[in-house]
């Protein structure tokens, strides 16, 4: 049981432990609409990613190698390609994150990011071009960084020309590399399109921008902040700054014993997760939802849960940094969570990861008449 802190302390936290608050049946808010879910393709394969394309269709990768495009009116899955060597096993090993260019026109790239190698024991990002119906061109982007079956991390998210990544630290065999400056497992990452370092980034040698992180399956960027989703022994959802030091393996969740205050005392770069959940959560990919189309969702992010097989909405603030609000959806109906996003007409849309063939990409709109997919 986790030591419970001195009364100074606690008071201190306030602001973090009043944002845990959670609700399995939502008491909604007047003008909220009433929702409706649809399947709109099954028979997938562990899809990790789905992304919201500039071609209005969704972009989804699968674990065992495959790239596709998904058109959301009719479910049709056109495959692009097979990612060479992306071989998919165990619980994450395999093909996993990605980020769409959303102008095809300027930047006409995908990114990706995968494991490879004998009991997937390297992970690496590369860039495709998107050409044609196909993508063309691998690039490496980044190489070496430590893989596993289990606690890859691996989400991309484009930010104006910059790339971030989040890794994982490949299921504790090093245990200590999340703190490590000489390492980039455990990290969220940064980087130019080309792969170069940023000469803005915290130290301009290394593409770290943050560190700290377990296993961080989410990311996404809103109201100027970035924020992941990470799985530890509490579950967290973090608003990643500049250069700050997320804790692991020193800190799980937020700082509570007297040994994790002492860390932070010491390591002034230390920063709490805006929310936490026991450990059973597990929190995947993530979007931010601000559509007046569902108007209950407004200004919140909407998390994929595996373990606790849920929709999350994480009502923020006004400020954007905490967290107002924790709702539960759809528990235990589709099964697992593993992705989810947001169309620009306010539709969400879920990816399971049940495997055996039986998983779908699942459509939450508001019940409306004569309702047409933007």
């Amino acid at each position: 049981m986790r030591q419970i802190k001195p009364l100074i302390l606690l008071l201190l936290l306030v602001p973090f432990i009043s944002s845990l608050s959670c609700s399995d049946i939502p008491l909604e808010p007047p003008g909220a609409v009433k929702l409706q879910t649809t399947v709109i393709t099954q028979n997938l394969q562990f899809p990790w990613e789905i992304a919201w394309g500039p071609d209005n269709f969704i972009w989804m990768t699968e674990k065992f190698g495959r790239i596709s495009r998904v058109n959301p009116a009719t479910g049709v899955v056109t495959p692009l390609i097979d990612v060479p060597l992306a071989l998919g096993f165990g619980l994450e090993a395999g093909l996993l994150g990605m980020a769409v260019s959303p102008d095809f026109t300027r930047w006409p790239y995908v990114f990706i990011v995968h494991t490879f190698g004998a009991n997937a024991a390297v992970e690496r990002v590369e860039r495709y071009t998107y050409s044609n119906g196909t993508l063309i061109n691998p690039l490496i982007l980044v190489d070496g960084i430590v893989g596993s079956d289990q606690h890859d991390g691996s989400r991309l998210v484009i930010v104006g020309d910059k790339l971030f990544i989040s890794t994982g630290d490949a299921q504790l065999q090093r245990g200590s590399d999340p703190q490590s400056s000489l390492s980039l497992n455990g990290k969220i990452l940064r980087i130019n399109f080309d792969g170069s370092i940023p000469v803005d980034n915290p130290d301009p040698h290394s593409r770290v921008w943050s560190r700290g992180h377990r296993n961080p399956q989410g990311l996404v960027f809103a109201n100027d902040h970035l924020y992941s989703t990470e799985h530890g022994g509490y579950d967290e959802v973090n608003l990643i700054k500049r250069g700050k030091n997320y804790g692991w393996p020193l800190i799980d969740g937020i700082a509570n014993t007297t040994q994790e205050n002492e860390e932070v005392i010491f390591n002034q770069d230390m920063t709490n997760p805006i929310k936490e959940w026991a450990s059973g959560t597990a929190p995947s990919g993530m979007d931010y939802y601000n559509n007046n189309a569902i108007p209950q969702w407004k200004n919140a992010l909407l998390v994929a849960s595996l373990k606790a097989e849920s929709l999350y909405e994480v009502k923020l603030n006004p400020d954007n940094e905490t967290v107002q609000i924790t709702n539960r959806y759809y528990q235990t109906t589709f099964g697992r969570l593993r992705d989810v996003c947001v169309s620009p007409g306010g539709d969400v849309y879920m990816c399971t990861s049940n495997g055996n063939n039986q998983d779908k990409i699942i459509r939450v709109s508001p019940i409306t008449t004569g309702r047409k997919e933007m």
